[in-house]
Formats: C-alpha cells, sequence, structure tokens
C-alpha cells in the first residue's frame, strides 16, 4: 500500500514580510550567530527562541578540536532552556546562519530533540528557518522529522 507524507509550511520571500514577532525573533538569532564558536567551519549559526512569559533565550554553535564533540546552536539553546527554563514552554525558535546565502534548517539531531521538546511540555513549537533574505515557517517542529523516533 503506498502512502504519501505531505506537510504545510510558510515561505517568505522576504523577511520584512514575517509577523513583526518572528521577524523580531529572526533578528535576535542572527544576532546570537556572533557568539557562536566556529573557527574550523567558519559557519556560525545562531539560534533565539521565544518562551511562553516572552523571555528570549539565545544560542550558538560550539566547535571542538575533537570532531564531532561539538554542538549545534538550536540544541544549545534547548538543553539550556529545557535545565534553566522547564516550566516556561519555547513557543517559537528561529535559526540564522553566517555566511547566509540560504536558509538554515536544522540537522536531523536537532529536529529529533525539538521533537522531543515539544513532546516534554505538551504543545508545538513554530520554527523560522531564515537566510538568504528569505524564511521558511513550520507550526511544528514534528513537521520537520517525519516517522519521528519513540521510545
Amino acid at each position: 500500500m503506498e502512502k504519501q507524507f505531505r506537510f504545510d509550511y510558510e515561505h517568505y520571500a522576504a523577511l520584512s514580510a514575517l509577523p513583526e514577532a518572528d521577524r523580531r525573533l529572526v533578528s535576535e538569532a542572527e544576532q546570537a550567530t556572533a557568539r557562536a564558536y566556529a573557527p574550523y567551519s567558519k559557519f556560525r549559526v545562531g539560534a533565539a527562541a521565544r518562551l511562553r512569559s516572552g523571555r528570549i533565550l539565545h544560542g550558538g554553535n560550539i566547535e571542538s578540536e575533537v570532531f564531532p564533540a561539538g554542538l549545534c546552536a538550536e540544541r544549545t539553546l534547548l538543553f539550556h532552556a529545557a535545565a534553566n527554563c522547564a516550566d516556561d514552554p519555547i513557543e517559537s525558535l528561529a535559526i540564522a546562519s553566517e555566511p547566509s546565502e540560504r536558509e538554515c534548517y536544522p540537522c536531523g539531531q536537532c529536529r529529533q530533540v525539538l521533537v522531543d521538546t515539544e513532546r516534554r511540555q505538551g504543545s508545538p513549537i513554530r520554527v523560522i528557518m531564515s537566510g538568504g533574505g528569505t524564511a521558511s515557517v513550520v507550526d511544528t517542529a514534528e513537521k520537520l522529522l517525519p516517522f519521528t523516533f519513540i521510545l
């Protein structure tokens, strides 16, 4: 039996077309790229999350001489939030990179941790993937990881 997996997402041909709250969060993620530590790849990624309280958290990728001991921006942010803000769910998370020639999408591990976070907090996370002056948005991280792992 053949089945299909499809999902809807929003695409913005210009960041100025994003809703104001999303545009501000993308700006925060862009600023977070400056705090990333990427001396080897020279590809700095920043993430910013808006919590239900309105508080904004930041994360940046951190590389290590001992590859692959580094960590992506999304996971530095998500793990920090879980350890320090577990009672304040993440509503939206934006991702940006420098250089920024195209939209920056989360890797497979980050997608799994995003879904894990949604499950743990009992609410979806709006994910805004930006770069190259454009953005794509999903209303839940679960759309980014079909056939997600469940223990």
